[in-house]
């Protein structure tokens, strides 16, 4: 059984807060104003936007150490919807990496929206959780958390995918708001 800390209270916090308890697992959420409030889970969600990651790694960062944190979070420029924010090389999962030196970084849950989390299906698909990262037993551990929760699981290869699944979600978040597709719908991964 794993516990898992989520900080940000918001839709996506919450929908993957009843992930994780509907697998069995043990979840603590934590609004990301409450800085002083100790975070207590082997895996910590920043469930929050881009722009707050800084803030938190620079009040959290000693408590985030040996822990496994996971980048949901999508650095789009959601003035003009027309790139992302971080350099063409790199990621925000890479960015918090280099600032969380002693924890181990994962991207996950970037590229589903909550309705599909929460549904558990995209269509007629189940829901795939894409997961990128360097350690697997973090990956494991996640996609454990994942599938008790009747969702699939794919590990999408090392940290540096995170910029291609964060490119992804900006165009899946990029059509959503065009209204092109629907918030409920989205990308599925099919075997």
């Amino acid at each position: 059984m794993a516990h898992v800390s989520i900080i940000g209270t918001g839709n996506m916090g919450q929908v993957i807060a009843g992930l994780v308890t509907k697998g069995g697992n043990t979840v603590e959420t934590v609004n990301s104003s409450q800085g002083g409030t100790p975070v207590t889970g082997d895996i910590v969600v920043l469930a929050v936007p881009y722009a707050s990651v800084k803030d938190i790694v620079a009040q959290r960062g000693d408590q985030l150490a040996g822990k496994i944190v996971v980048d949901i979070t999508n650095p789009v420029d959601f003035a003009t919807f027309d790139g992302l924010t971080v350099p063409a090389d790199g990621s925000a999962a890479t960015e918090i990496a280099a600032a969380l030196p002693r924890s181990t970084v994962l991207k996950a849950f970037n590229t589903n929206f909550g309705g599909t989390l929460a549904n558990g299906t995209v269509g007629a698909q189940t829901t795939t959780v894409l997961i990128a990262g360097d350690d697997a037993d973090a990956k494991a551990l996640l996609t454990g958390v994942v599938s008790a929760a009747g969702l699939k699981a794919i590990d999408a290869g090392g940290l540096k995918r995170a910029r291609e699944l964060e490119a992804l979600a900006f165009l899946q978040i990029s059509l959503a708001a065009g209204e092109k597709i629907s918030w409920t719908g989205g990308f599925a991964v099919t075997e």
